[in-house]
């Protein structure tokens, strides 16, 4: 196992930032506004000589009720398992009491501590770091997170303190698994679903909505199989949605789905499928990524209500009818183990491997058992496929007049490959292209003969 390094201190003194600057990403949102930061971010430095987890946390009001109480857990438990703590501090800001009282919780945790005075560039480095030499810690580090100084002399300091550990370059880089991101409306149970799976307290939950600010990725092994879950911030409509802070966490949304190979979009079963809903859907499918669609907090609703959930999941979800419903509890774990197989179903399909024997035997089954519309007397002639590509699978199919096929016939095709294939939970991309004509382009040239030929009949005609 890697060993794990975390970054603690007050709100707004650069956690993130340092953060996304020893892990060479963007990951963690950073932003001006104080306490954006509340679930653990991990993330890998490989900018020293050994690779190490680098944790981000929330930072610390020492305020014990709420949502910062909710962050001060999340924060203990990166301490807990960290083998050396950087304590962040405001260089501009200075020496507060709160800097002290979090230190003083942390020289009880025992662990090795680093004090990083951040926000030095345009002062004066000696005269910032003996402000807070008061503090009693002999490594102190000056940084500038925001421009990239200081982060070499930082891991000057961690390195020695890290544990030996020889299986830490095969730990570098793990086998992520199965990417799968969790998306819906604010307040419909995604980071309650990531900590039941996980079975422990990994994001903050509350009642409140928009708890979740940032995209958290959880790496997580259940029943012999790897998945990265991302839970991620909740999207409400375009035109309810004002501070800069929500925009960014909708942009780290998309992003997520991008990058997850499985899209789980969560609902509440007690306000069936809502415009936004469809919306994220639609984000889903314009990223081409397999879907699950799951209705949340099963357990609270009466048989009226479910029987309207699934009418309302029938009728406005007919355009990805393809895609699995699961109905869970995420509160109370009901459902888990469907979802888990709904999800292993829809990778499965995502990445089927065609083999060109077997698509054309397809195509000409699809074909004999059905055959398309005329066009201006003509039917179009579908000769032979071969696979395009996987996530989503791609078939490529050759044929004449191929752009005039209606689109009632793709349709046809599409079902037929899906039934025939057993694909579930994944779009399916059809490209069709026609063969090329060799006379194209070609103009027939008439012989001496031909033209004196065609000059007589001109001429026998005009007599007539």
């Amino acid at each position: 196992m890697l060993p794990v390094v975390a970054l603690v201190g007050r709100p707004n003194v650069g956690k993130s930032t340092l953060f996304n600057v020893l892990t060479r990403t963007r990951d963690a949102l950073v932003h001006d506004q104080p306490g954006l930061t509340r679930d653990r971010h991990y993330g890998i430095c490989h900018l020293g000589k050994r690779p190490f987890l680098v944790v981000d946390t929330g930072g610390l009001s020492g305020d014990g009720e709420g949502i910062d109480g909710l962050t001060a857990k999340q924060v203990q438990l990166a301490v807990d398992e960290a083998a050396v703590v950087v304590f962040v501090t405001d260089a501009r800001a200075g020496l507060m009491a709160l800097d002290r009282e979090i230190l003083a919780e942390l020289r009880k945790r025992g662990k090795p501590l680093i004090v990083g005075v951040n926000k030095t560039d345009g002062l004066d480095e000696m005269n910032s770091l003996a402000e807070f030499a008061a503090l009693g810690i002999g490594t102190l580090v000056p940084l500038a997170a925001a421009h990239g100084r200081g982060v070499d002399g930082l891991l000057d300091e961690v390195e020695p303190l890290l544990p030996s550990d020889d299986s830490d370059e095969a730990d570098a880089t793990p086998d992520q698994g199965i990417r799968v991101a969790i998306v819906g409306r604010p307040n419909v149970g995604k980071s309650t679903l990531v900590n039941r799976l996980l079975g422990e307290d990994r994001v903050v939950v509350s009642d409140i909505a928009g708890t979740t600010r940032d995209s958290i990725r959880v790496p997580i092994e259940r029943d012999g199989k790897r998945y990265t879950l991302i839970d991620t911030a909740g999207v409400r409509r375009r035109a309810r949605v004002e501070e800069a802070v929500e925009k960014f966490s909708v942009i780290k949304t998309l992003q997520s789905i991008a990058a997850a190979q499985v899209v789980v979009v969560m609902l509440d079963a007690g306000e069936g499928v809502s415009e936004q809903d469809a919306t994220l859907i639609g984000h889903v499918l314009n990223e081409a990524r397999a879907l699950v669609v799951v209705a949340n907090k099963w357990d609270n609703q009466t048989q009226y209500q479910r029987e309207q959930c699934e009418t309302s999941l029938e009728r406005r979800l007919d355009f990805v009818a393809w895609a699995e419903r699961v109905f869970i509890s995420a509160k109370h774990g009901s459902g888990l183990r469907e979802l888990m197989k709904a999800i292993d179903r829809a990778h499965a399909s995502a990445t089927y491997q065609f083999s060109s024997s077997e698509l054309n035997k397809a195509v000409e089954a699809a074909y004999t058992g059905y055959q398309p519309p005329l066009v201006r007397g003509h039917a179009p002639k579908l000769r032979y496929a071969h696979p395009g590509g996987s996530n989503p699978p791609t078939i490529v199919i050759h044929g004449s007049r191929t752009k005039h096929l209606a689109e009632s016939y793709r349709r046809y095709l599409e079902n037929f490959f899906r039934k025939r294939f057993k694909l579930v939970g994944t779009p399916l991309r059809l490209e069709f292209r026609d063969g090329e004509n060799p006379f194209a382009g070609r103009k027939n040239e008439l012989t001496e003969g031909q033209q004196r030929k065609r000059q007589r009949l001109i001429r026998n005609a005009k007599k007539r």
